[in-house]
C-alpha cells in the first residue's frame, strides 16, 4: 500500500493496488473510492484532508498492520 498526501489540493491518497482505476465513486462526505477491473478497490481519495485532521501540511504520519493480533487462549 501507498500513502500520499497533496497538500496544495488537500487530498490524502491511499494506493490499495498498482492498477489503474476503471471506475470510481464519490461517498458523501468528499471520499472518493476507485475500482479496478475486477471490481475491487484499487485507491481510497480523502478530500480536505486536514479539515478532517487526517493530516497537516507539514506532517503525515500512517501506522499499517501487516497482521491481524494474536489472541492467546489460556491453557489448562
Amino acid at each position: 500500500m501507498k500513502v500520499t498526501y497533496d497538500a496544495e489540493a488537500d487530498v490524502l491518497c491511499l494506493v490499495l493496488r498498482d492498477e489503474p482505476p476503471l471506475n470510481a465513486v464519490e461517498e458523501p462526505n468528499g471520499v472518493i473510492v476507485s475500482y479496478g477491473e475486477d471490481g475491487e478497490p484499487v485507491s481510497v481519495e480523502f478530500l480536505n484532508a486536514a479539515a478532517r485532521n487526517l493530516t497537516t501540511a507539514d506532517e503525515l504520519s500512517v501506522t499499517v498492520q501487516t497482521s491481524s493480533p494474536q489472541h492467546k487462549t489460556p491453557t489448562g
